[in-house]
C-alpha cells in the first residue's frame, strides 16, 4: 500500500470513528429521530478488576457539566458495548442501586418504570451492545439482543442518566470519560 493511501485510510478512519476506548470504537456522530447526535465521550466501567463495558454518550451538543445533561430535554443515547458476558440480573443489580443511590427520593414514583426496564434487560455476551435512547415526548427505549422496550417519561430518562452522571456514580472514572475528560 503506497504512503498516501495509508495516509488517506487513516484520515477516514479517524472521521469515522471519532472515539476509541479498550478497542471499542464509536462513531462521532450518529442519527436518531431526524437529530444527529455527536460523541460527548467514552467511559469504561470496571467492578473491582474486571473490565465490564465501555459506555458512549452521545447529545444534540457536546456537554461537560452532568447536571446541563440530565436538565436538557434533548435526544440523547447511552451504548454499553459489552467487554466481557453480563447476565442480565448484574446489569439490573447495578442500575437499580443507581437508581438507589442518586434518586432515591424519586423510586417510589419511578419503580413500575423501572420494573419495565429491569425486564427488557436481556444476558449480554463480550462484544453485544445495549442502547438507551431518549427521545423527548416518546420517553427512553432500551434496546438489546432480542428484547426492546420503551419506558415513558424525562424524569425516568433523568434517573436512569444519573446512574452513570449523579453524585454517586456507578463508576467515577467512567462518568469522567463519558463526559469527555478521559
Amino acid at each position: 500500500m503506497s504512503r498516501l493511501a495509508l495516509v488517506v485510510t487513516s484520515l477516514v478512519a479517524t472521521l469515522a470513528f471519532a472515539g476509541e476506548l479498550k478497542g471499542v470504537k464509536s462513531p462521532d456522530s450518529i442519527a436518531v429521530e431526524g437529530k444527529t447526535l455527536v460523541l460527548n465521550g467514552m467511559g469504561l466501567r470496571t467492578k473491582v478488576v474486571f473490565k465490564v463495558y465501555v459506555a458512549s454518550l452521545y447529545l444534540e451538543a457536546k456537554e461537560k457539566d452532568p447536571a446541563k445533561i440530565i436538565a436538557a430535554d434533548g435526544v440523547r443515547q447511552v451504548k454499553l458495548h459489552m467487554l466481557r458476558d453480563l447476565e442480565s440480573h448484574k446489569v439490573t443489580e447495578a442500575l437499580t442501586a443507581g437508581f438507589e443511590k442518586n434518586s432515591k427520593a424519586d423510586l417510589p414514583k419511578l419503580k413500575d418504570r423501572l420494573d419495565t426496564l429491569v425486564k427488557a434487560i436481556p444476558d449480554l455476551k463480550e462484544g453485544q451492545e445495549l442502547s438507551i435512547t431518549y427521545v423527548p415526548g416518546k420517553g427512553t427505549t432500551v434496546s438489546g439482543p432480542g428484547k426492546e422496550a420503551t419506558v415513558e417519561g424525562k424524569d425516568f430518562n433523568d434517573a436512569l442518566l444519573k446512574v452513570w452522571l449523579g453524585a454517586d456514580p456507578v463508576d467515577g472514572d467512567c462518568k469522567s470519560g463519558m463526559l469527555g475528560n478521559g
